[in-house]
This record gives C-alpha cells, structure tokens and sequence, in this order.
C-alpha cells in the first residue's frame, strides 16, 4: 500500500470511530454530555443499519465502548452483529458539559452569554460546572494509546459519542485541537482512520452516513 509520499510495511491498526445514534434530545441538537439518556426508537434502527453496514466490511476484531448507554447499547447492537463482545472504557465518555446539559446552544447563548462565547473559541474554556475539551482530549488520546497498544495491527470498533470522534480525527490530521470546532459528525455516522505505528496516520472516512435511509 502506497500512502501519500510513504510506504508503510507493517499492517496499520484500524479504528474505525461510530458515534452512537439518536437519543430523544438529538432532534433538537440539545446537550446531552454525561446525561445518560438512552437511545430512541429512531436511534436504534440508525444503530442497526451501522451495524449492518459493519458486519458486511472488512472483518472486526474487537469493539470498544463509551460506559453511556446511548453509547453501549449502539455497541451492544453492532457487536452482536459482528460476533464479538463489546468492552467498555470509561475514558471514551462525552464531554462533560456541566450546566448545560439539556440545553439547545441558542438558549445556552442566552444564558451564558460570555461563558458560551468563550467556549466556542477556546478548547481550553470549560462550561461552568464542566469539563473543557483539552481535557477531554487528555482522557480520550489515553484511550486511543490503549487501543493501539493492545491491538496492534488490529481493526477495532470504537464507540463514543461526538467530542471524542472529532478529538481523535484531529489527532490523526495533526491540526490543533480547535479543528474540531470545523468538523460536523451526524448521528450513527462511521468515521476511519489508520494508524501506522506513531509515525502517522491516515484518515479514510469522515462522517459516512450512507447506510441511514
């Protein structure tokens, strides 16, 4: 396989990122950080047709899961697609976005006016009563080190939600930690990246959500 301008030898390891599917708060793009709501009916069929979309790809070896239901049960439905068991890691958790959980950003505007401007400019600025995105990244880059570690060569499903996905994009592009605030990831989407040793990686999929209806 030739990559760009290098020609790696070694297999790469392969994570293949999917953001669970709709909750009740995602219709109305509403927070929902550690609030642990569940799927809705809707984001169970959208879990399911990933799933589905999954088991006919390249073969898994292992699924990793965010401890959020909205998370585990995506992952529950897609490792049993794919005959395998998924584990869970408590480092690939969504943000914590503290006071504004279960609010809608313009109402989060109208509220914390200063504290949301901050926010939307600063991956260092938390919300009040939360957790920044620099930590986020912190916990989550932990995560993707175990990953890589324990499944050298290795393709693995990981599950999470939308902060840790764009976080871990951005790790594999070598952008600053603000690009995530660029990046847009649909519900249920599938997201790729290749990982050759930490000499680089690259990036095959962004938000593919052709297996939604």
């Amino acid at each position: 396989m030739t990559l760009g301008w290098d020609n790696p030898t070694a297999p790469p390891t392969t994570t293949i990122l999917l953001r669970h599917g709709d909750t009740p708060l995602s219709p109305e793009h509403r927070f929902s950080g550690l609030c642990d709501v569940p799927l809705s009916a809707s984001g169970t069929r959208q879990a399911r047709a990933a799933a589905c979309r999954l088991a006919t790809g390249a073969p898994i070896d292992a699924v990793v899961s965010s401890p959020l239901q909205r998370a585990a049960a995506t992952a529950a439905i897609a490792a049993g697609e794919l005959g395998l068991t998924a584990v869970i890691d408590d480092d690939l958790r969504e943000t914590d976005f503290g006071e504004w959980d279960g609010f809608a950003l313009a109402e989060i505007q109208q509220r914390w006016p200063a504290a949301a401007a901050a926010w939307r400019r600063d991956p260092e600025q938390a919300p009040p009563g939360g957790e920044s995105f620099a930590a986020t990244a912190h916990r989550v880059n932990r995560a993707c080190d175990r990953v890589l570690r324990d499944h050298d060569g290795k393709t693995v499903l990981m599950v999470s939600h939308i902060t840790p996905i764009k976080i871990l994009l951005c790790r594999a592009l070598g952008v600053p930690l603000g690009t995530l605030y660029r990046l847009y990831l649909g519900s249920a989407c599938i997201n790729e990246i290749q990982w050759h040793g930490r000499e680089f990686a690259a990036v095959h999929r962004v938000n593919d959500t052709s297996h939604l209806p």
